[in-house]
């Protein structure tokens, strides 16, 4: 096994997220059936206190990583880049243990918004994913850093539907001492451990393969190796060429002007406020009428979910041979777009999935928008620069939150799928950035040359 793959920490750390999530919400769920139900409280309110339990939640989660998660990566870029993933695996192991106290000692539930603060103080997701696609993109050539990265998410997606169907048997068919859930915490807690020592002791980092500035120097310091007395061989005319032609080629990667960077940014904001809109939307909309299903059908659902994580890379295993980084883009966009709004009109079982079908390339943008960003920065940068765009898209997730439901409230007994349309619409707006930066990019590209 090649020791650079950091696979083994995906798969690890995502079935441990997954087993975690469920034990979480089936214990939240049965306290406040428990404290409420028992003091003659209607279900509304106990399905009011629990989306209010995980509203806080999720809060704290996002924003608490603000504070650190930037630090972090950037320690991980001076120091050693094994820090934004190890820390917050240390963060997970720690701050989800007290879900095992919940359970076995009967602490308050609210001991878990602690537990979400030191989570969050630790860099979480906001820090650990972009240093796995950090170590991931220093270890890929830039001509498959795109395939590269998808097969992470693929990794990451098939681990959560491993995870996800085998939860829940295990939370009910296992237990401590008569408490459901106990042992499905303590694989979760083994699964986080076994990642952090997997990172810390095994895991060893790519060499940096500098398709930049370093490489460039290397090729001009050969060039002084060249014999220049007498009439230049064609040889060292050629060598000179490409040397220069390499040069100004790099010279524009590292030296990628803000501007360009921040339309890739708001391309990825936009996006991924469309996508995070839907997703958060869509578990409200099919245990409702016109669909109404039940826990089976829900489960279905979910696993057309990961689904769409090997459809991506399939996309991106051919795509990438043929078409360009921005066509790959746009055609996950376009596919998210129409399959999102096919949705919006969903009244029967057949065809959401149908629209779950048409939204099988939807995995393939933010990857594809990660790699084109690492190739217009300086490797030694990567954990920053992913860093930087995760919290923005952190940040933004919050707000989109807060706005979807709201919307989702207001035009749920007029239009239930209008959130599906807006976000179809937000995703097709987000192709605008993207064309201005390709247009851009371009002409800057002609213009060094030109110099």
């Amino acid at each position: 096994m090649n020791r650079s793959w950091v696979e083994p920490v995906v798969a690890c750390a995502q079935i441990a997220s997954s087993f975690y999530d469920t034990g979480l919400l089936i214990v939240v769920k049965g306290h406040y059936n428990q404290t409420l139900l028992f003091n003659s409280s209607s279900k509304d309110a106990v399905k009011k206190a629990i989306s209010n339990f995980y509203m806080i939640h999720n809060l704290i989660l996002g924003l608490t990583p603000l504070l650190c998660a930037y630090a972090l990566g950037h320690f991980g870029d001076k120091k050693n880049r094994k820090i934004p993933i190890c820390v917050p695996l240390a963060g997970y192991i720690i701050a989800r243990m007290f879900l095992l106290f919940v359970i076995l000692f009967d602490w308050p539930i609210e001991v878990m918004f602690g537990s979400a603060a030191l989570n969050g103080l630790t860099g979480y997701f906001t820090t650990y994913w972009p240093g796995i696609l950090a170590v991931a993109s220093i270890g890929s050539s830039e001509t498959r850093r795109s395939l590269r990265l998808i097969v992470i998410e693929l990794v990451y997606g098939m681990a959560g539907l491993v995870g996800s169907l085998t939860s829940g048997h295990i939370f009910c068919g296992l237990n401590i001492a008569g408490q459901k859930g106990s042992v499905l915490v303590i694989i979760s807690l083994i699964f986080y451990a076994f990642s952090l020592f997997y990172s810390l002791f095994i895991l060893k980092m790519p060499s940096l393969e500098e398709n930049g500035l370093e490489s460039s120097r290397q090729l001009i310091s050969e060039t002084q190796n060249i014999p220049t007395e007498g009439e230049p061989t064609e040889n060292s005319r050629l060598l000179n060429q490409n040397v220069r032609l390499t040069y100004r080629v790099t010279f524009l990667k590292v030296s990628a002007s803000k501007f360009l960077l921040g339309l890739l940014f708001i391309t990825g904001i936009m996006y991924n406020s469309a996508v995070n809109g839907a997703v958060d939307i869509l578990p409200l909309f099919i245990i409702q009428d016109p669909l109404n299903w039940d826990a089976v059908e829900v489960g279905y659902a979910n696993s057309a979910g990961y689904l769409i994580f090997v459809t991506s890379f399939l996309g991106v295993y051919f795509f990438s041979k043929r078409l360009t980084d921005f066509t790959m883009i746009i055609i996950g966009i376009v596919s998210f777009s129409a399959g999102i709004f096919i949705m919006g009109f969903v009244q029967w079982t057949f065809l959401f999935y149908i629209a779950r079908t048409v939204m099988l390339f939807s995995l393939i943008p933010m990857p594809t928008i990660r790699s084109v960003i690492s190739k217009n920065v300086q490797g030694s940068s990567y954990g920053k620069m992913f860093v930087a765009f995760q919290l923005s898209l952190s940040a933004t997730q919050v707000i989109t939150l807060i706005v979807f439901t709201h919307i989702y409230q207001v035009t749920l007994h007029w239009f239930c799928g209008f959130c599906f349309i807006l976000s179809s619409i937000i995703a097709i707006l987000s192709i605008i950035p993207l064309s201005i930066y390709m247009r851009q990019s371009r002409n800057h590209l002609f213009q060094k040359l030109e110099e």
